[in-house]
């Protein structure tokens, strides 16, 4: 029985060899083009999730801002003081055809009210919508609404702000068109000249009139959905689904995608779904949820916006590259086989040849790993590359040691160790874009030595980088492991104190470190003292910037020493108690302008 010959082995596995590659490149290529396909959905998703949060802030921040311009009409506060909403009342009027103005080009506006801290929250001016226009609202059919949240709420804001309630059914009594719908309302209050808030100004707003506004230029086939900031649907595309807390059944975003409990928790912004990673939470979708605040003074209320897409209309491209593919593997298959014999038989006759001087001048040898014994062309090319790959390791080596000593002589103090005023600043910016995503404070201590002066002058500079090393080294022990310190230059030092507890602990950390810097330094022999005077500056109340608190508590430094060294004060104390001067100055300034009896 003849045996395959090695032209035969090679051409067969060569030819596998091709058909395996293309096989695999096919499929490799159909899977990516899934994957790119679900990916670029879910980035195209998100953009317009995000847009379509950003386009209901801004449409809430406008009816906002007109609630706003109706409160700070003069005639609203007049009215608001001194009209009981009976009889004739020609300033009463005029104000209620500006109120009808802003109902008729507003059409999403369910009603507009002008209501009165007196007479137990009445309406003084009310415009409803109904199925023929607008209806006012007059006499006797006005009502008391000093009950409801959204009026005694919005009559405890200061002048300015803006009240935004929950997105619910109004179920409120002779609303017109307003009543059963979902209905956000928005209201401000109305002062009169001394500031005094004397009533309010609430606007009703359809939402789904608002919702289709703000998503007409969606494409047909993306799902919306909407949860509050507990989790119920208020959009859901079955609508039986929404409003559940109104039909007494809670129907729960989180329950429905336990994927998108982060957002409820704010631990997250965003969160992106797709039936291929995720078939059971997004069974044949591809979703996209962001949080987004809800209105532009709502303190920690948001929303949950979702846009969701098939996912058969995503990957449909992705289908008709697969038949396409499927048809260029089996031709390239065909190709490679025929390649496959030519390049056998081109390759084995040189082979041969080479088995042959191999087998006369390498007899017994076995070559392991890398061929570095052998005197041909491939020991030379073996040779060179292990000295190549050798140097190159060497170098690399002393490269990256390199580069870490420069990294850190960049960012670090030479003398002490600690950060350097560039990287300093890029922690506390970095910190305080970090506390203003999780609602914390941070604190900057300003630490300036008291005598340090008059070391240097006294041992000598020698001893004072000694003495700069051991006040770096007793800051260490003061501080904790989370805790930032850094010296500026000089004799100055910096602390940044991260996390809920900075703004009670930067003082009692400011007495530690006072305390162990009043501690006895032996240094070469010689005991001295340094002390220290410390200013406190604290984000977000002194300042959102990290140049700003550093200035802040460089100044609170600075009116410490001036108060008497070995002390710390505050940032704000330190306004305050230029406010107290001012106010001593204009007290003394008063009495001296008083004409003698």
């Amino acid at each position: 029985m003849i045996r395959p010959g090695l032209t035969f082995k090679l051409s067969i596995l060569l030819a596998c060899i091709g058909v395996l590659a293309s096989g695999a490149t096919g499929y490799y290529a159909y899977r990516a083009n899934r994957t790119m396909l679900v990916s670029e959905a879910e980035r195209s998703l998100l953009t317009s999730t995000e847009l379509l949060g950003q386009r209901v802030s801004v449409a809430i921040d406008d009816v906002g801002a007109d609630a706003q311009v109706l409160a700070s009409m003069p005639s609203s506060a007049d009215i608001a003081q001194s009209d009981d909403g009976i009889g004739p009342n020609a300033p009463r009027e005029q104000l209620a055809q500006v109120y009808a103005s802003f109902m008729v080009h507003h059409p999403e506006y369910l009603q507009i009210r002008l209501i009165t801290r007196q007479h137990y929250g009445l309406e003084l001016i009310r415009f409803d919508r109904d199925a023929d226009g607008l209806v006012r609202v007059e006499g006797n059919s006005l009502q008391e609404k000093g009950q409801f949240a959204y009026v005694f709420d919005t009559l405890a804001f200061s002048p300015g702000r803006i009240y935004t309630s929950p997105i619910s059914v109004n179920h409120e009594y002779g609303t017109h068109a307003a009543e059963g719908k979902p209905t956000l309302r928005l209201g401000t209050p109305v002062a009169d000249a001394s500031g005094a808030v004397v009533g309010v100004v609430i606007i009703d707003v359809d939402v789904d009139d608002l919702l289709k506004r703000v998503q007409s230029d969606l494409p047909s086939d993306y799902q919306v959905y909407l949860a509050n900031e507990w989790g119920d649907f208020l959009v859901h595309p079955d609508a039986s689904k929404t409003f559940g807390f109104d039909k007494g059944r809670r129907v729960l975003m989180q329950d429905s995608f336990s994927a998108t409990k982060p957002l409820f928790d704010q631990s997250k912004s965003e969160v992106l779904l797709n039936g291929l990673v995720r078939p059971r939470q997004a069974a044949g979708q591809v979703l996209a949820f962001v949080r987004r605040p809800f209105g532009a003074s709502a303190g920690n209320r948001f929303i949950v916006l979702g846009l969701g897409k098939p996912l058969d209309h995503v990957l449909a491209g992705a289908n008709q590259l697969g038949i396409r593919i499927i048809r260029m593997v089996l031709i390239f298959s065909v190709l490679a086989l025929f390649l496959a014999i030519l390049f056998a038989r081109a390759l084995t006759k040189p082979l041969h040849i080479l088995a042959y001087a191999a087998t006369h001048l390498f007899a017994g040898h076995a070559m392991e790993t890398l061929p570095l014994k052998r005197t041909d062309e491939i020991g030379v090319l073996a040779r060179c590359f292990d000295r190549l790959r050798r140097e190159i390791k060497s170098q690399m080596d002393v490269l990256h040691n390199k580069q870490r000593e420069l990294v850190h002589l960049a960012t670090h103090d030479g003398l002490t160790g600690l950060p350097n005023r560039m990287l300093f600043m890029q922690k506390l910016e970095a910190a305080i874009g970090e506390a203003t995503r999780r609602g914390e404070a941070l604190a900057v201590l300003f630490v300036d030595l008291d005598r340090f002066k008059q070391i240097n002058d006294q041992f000598g500079h020698s001893i004072g980088d000694k003495v700069l090393a051991a006040v770096a080294r007793r800051l260490k022990e003061v501080l904790c492991t989370a805790d930032v310190a850094a010296r500026l230059g000089g004799d100055e030092f910096i602390v940044l104190i991260e996390g809920p507890r900075s703004a009670e602990a930067a003082p009692g950390i400011a007495s530690r470190i006072m305390g162990a810097l009043n501690e006895e330094l032996l240094i070469d022999g010689q005991s001295m003292t340094v002390g220290a005077s410390i200013g406190i500056s604290q984000y977000p109340d002194d300042s959102a910037t990290a140049e700003e608190l550093l200035l802040n508590a460089d100044a609170a430094m600075y009116a410490a020493k001036s108060g008497g060294r070995c002390a710390y004060l505050r940032y704000r104390d330190v306004l305050e108690r230029r406010k107290q001067e001012q106010a001593s100055e204009g007290a003394t300034e008063g009495r001296e302008a008083e004409p003698t009896a």
